[in-house]
């Protein structure tokens, strides 16, 4: 099924799909107010680079060869949701940017054509604005986000005592924090490895990472906070156009009694107004989850994400066949938290590209 578009007469545009980006997108990117920095070209290839699936990059044009709108994709293939497509893959914000609401809906209608062609039984805008169009949409999982003001003492008096009385908890406990990027990449990750497999979930590659602080690291800043000598929380904060974004934080089990997530996250806004942000994003959440009420305590404001579907067989969305496919996702993530460590951080790596985080 595809997007019913307006009956008015549509913007002189040709849309195109390519594996590989003009030269002008990043630029456009850059210029467009409601893109998002994983918009740049960059962290799509990114998923052709670490974990080789299929990137497309849709594009529409005006006869003078301006770009007037782009869409990436990245094509996943997984033993238990088959082919399906993401735009855009592994992050929070993806979907269509576009200089007119119409042009976009031709553009999506384009991507569901081409996830069509590919076999994918489904392709996933991650949106955060409302569309027209025949899509699924899903609704279940917003973003986070704290307006933030320009000192952390003005924050930490927002706050309020019982929050900043479970970071005093921590700072009883002899701590390190440590602020930098690649050099920093191991400990954040031996912290990140670990939480993965108490979550139940393949980690991703520790190259998937690196790749990010070579591309974009100016965009990229790593924390640490260190427990009797090794790393026992640490954050992985993205910066763009004032916003700073926790996509990744972690801490380990046997620290959390201790207050070291909160520690972990009251480090985290410090640095952020420190760079000049004026807002911070928690990342997306399950409405009503457990990590959306951690998240709720620090003052963040649910904000909507529209992730629109095209779906090979949209009367499949309710089917017993997705039913089936929920249950044995929860038995392998089950089965997934009793591996010993070093087995989950050896196998995950192989099969958390192929999943639809």
């Amino acid at each position: 099924m595809t997007a019913v578009l307006p009956a008015e007469a549509l913007p002189d545009c040709a849309i195109s799909v390519a594996e590989a980006p003009g030269a002008d997108w990043d630029s456009f990117v850059t210029g467009a107010a409601d893109a998002s920095l994983y918009h740049l070209s960059g962290w799509t290839t990114l998923a052709r680079e670490a974990f080789g699936h299929r990137t497309l990059f849709v594009e529409a044009r005006e006869p003078s060869g301006k770009l007037r709108g782009i869409l990436p994709l990245v094509q996943q293939r997984s033993w238990i949701l088959g082919n399906f497509a993401t735009s855009v893959a592994f992050f929070n914000y993806g979907g269509v940017v576009a200089t007119d609401p119409r042009v976009a809906l031709q553009m999506m209608s384009r991507a569901a054509a081409a996830a069509e062609g590919l076999g994918c039984r489904y392709l996933e805008f991650r949106d955060t604005r409302p569309r027209e169009g025949n899509w699924v949409l899903r609704t279940d999982k917003v973003a986070l986000q704290l307006e933030l003001p320009h000192t952390f003492e003005a924050l930490s008096k927002r706050l309020g005592s019982k929050l900043r009385s479970q970071v005093k908890r921590a700072e009883r406990e002899t701590l390190g924090l440590r602020v930098g990027s690649l050099d920093l990449l191991d400990a954040f990750y031996r912290v990140f490895a670990q939480n993965m497999r108490d979550l139940g979930t393949p980690v991703y590659p520790k190259r998937f990472f690196e790749a990010i602080l070579q591309k974009f690291g100016e965009h990229c800043q790593l924390l640490v906070i260190d427990w009797r000598g090794e790393p026992a929380a640490a954050g992985f904060l993205v910066f763009w156009r004032g916003c700073a974004e926790v996509p990744w934080a972690s801490c380990r089990a046997d620290a959390k009694s201790l207050g070291l997530n909160m520690k972990l996250y009251w480090e985290l806004l410090s640095l952020s107004i420190q760079r000049g942000c004026n807002r911070f994003d928690f990342g997306r959440s399950t409405v009503d989850s457990g990590t959306y009420r951690f998240k709720r305590q620090w003052g963040a404001e649910p904000v909507p994400l529209y992730w629109y579907r095209w779906e090979r067989n949209p009367s499949a969305v309710d089917s017993p066949q997705v039913e089936q496919e929920s249950r044995a996702l929860r038995v392998a993530t089950s089965l997934w938290q009793r591996l010993p460590v070093w087995a989950a951080n050896a196998l995950g790596p192989f099969i958390s590209g192929a999943l639809p985080w």
